[in-house]
């Protein structure tokens, strides 16, 4: 499975905002303070919060914050809101042509690579949809989390 890179930035940018504790985050601060285009970055974080995983308000003490505790966002709530929830196998049915085609009498089951690209991706998404955000934080070294709160609160810095 090949992720677009906005996809890494979502997960960092969401696990970031669930170690402040409800406090907004611009998308400024964000995109400095990963590095990143802010134009890009803001159409990423208008997908989760279409997505419900972020709310997003205006204003000069406005930004990102989490839209649900860390506890009920999962990895996969994130990955979605960015990449969809297509299916990335499309079988086109390759097996009935060409020289060796199966005749379509004989293909009244699914195809079975199309059965096997299908029950892996739904145990990727089963495995992805069992790690929420407070999981991914509380799995980071103490100072992590303060760092970024040192970083991302607004007049912080290093």
């Amino acid at each position: 499975m090949k992720l677009p890179e906005s996809t890494e930035w979502a997960l960092h940018c969401t696990t970031a905002l669930a170690q402040l504790g409800g406090e907004p985050v611009s998308t400024s601060q964000l995109a400095e303070h990963f590095g990143l285009p802010v134009p890009y970055l803001a159409k990423q974080l208008a997908h989760l919060v279409k997505a419900g995983v972020l709310s997003g308000t205006t204003g000069p003490r406005g930004g990102f914050r989490l839209a649900l505790p860390a506890t009920r966002i999962t990895v996969l709530d994130i990955v979605e809101a960015i990449d969809g929830r297509g299916d990335p196998y499309q079988c086109r049915e390759i097996r009935q042509q060409g020289r060796g085609a199966v005749p379509a009498a004989d293909c009244l089951e699914p195809c079975v690579l199309a059965t096997t690209m299908r029950a892996a991706h739904e145990a990727w998404r089963a495995s992805l949809a069992a790690v929420t955000v407070a999981e991914l934080v509380g799995t980071l070294p103490p100072e992590i989390p303060q760092r970024t709160r040192r970083l991302l609160s607004r007049g912080g810095g290093e």
